[in-house]
């Protein structure tokens, strides 16, 4: 926990550097939606493609609010979880 604690401190950790873990389905899904985003690009005017272009950025843009706020959903709910399990002075008990 110390060395955690340090590398956070000292800026060597950062946890938006995760790299997420990358499944055969995970992998098969963006292909897929690389293959749409092609088919569709290919279809459309320069000006849509670049309204298109526009549109997808506003969704990554989008996404990196929901994500900030998922994580610190989850920080809050750990620390929560933490608190109670020190608070509980007691014995584990069995029904």
């Amino acid at each position: 926990m110390k060395n955690i604690l340090h590398d956070l401190y000292h800026g060597r950790f950062s946890a938006w550097e995760h790299c997420p873990v990358r499944t055969a389905e995970s992998i098969a899904t963006n292909r897929k939606i690389e293959d749409e985003k092609r088919y569709f690009m290919q279809k459309m005017s320069l000006d849509d493609c670049q309204r298109f272009q526009a549109l997808e950025d506003l969704y990554l843009h989008s996404s990196d609010f929901e994500q900030a706020d998922a994580f610190s959903y989850g920080f809050k709910l750990a620390i929560m979880l933490m608190f109670a399990v020190f608070m509980d002075k007691g014995e584990p008990q069995c029904n």
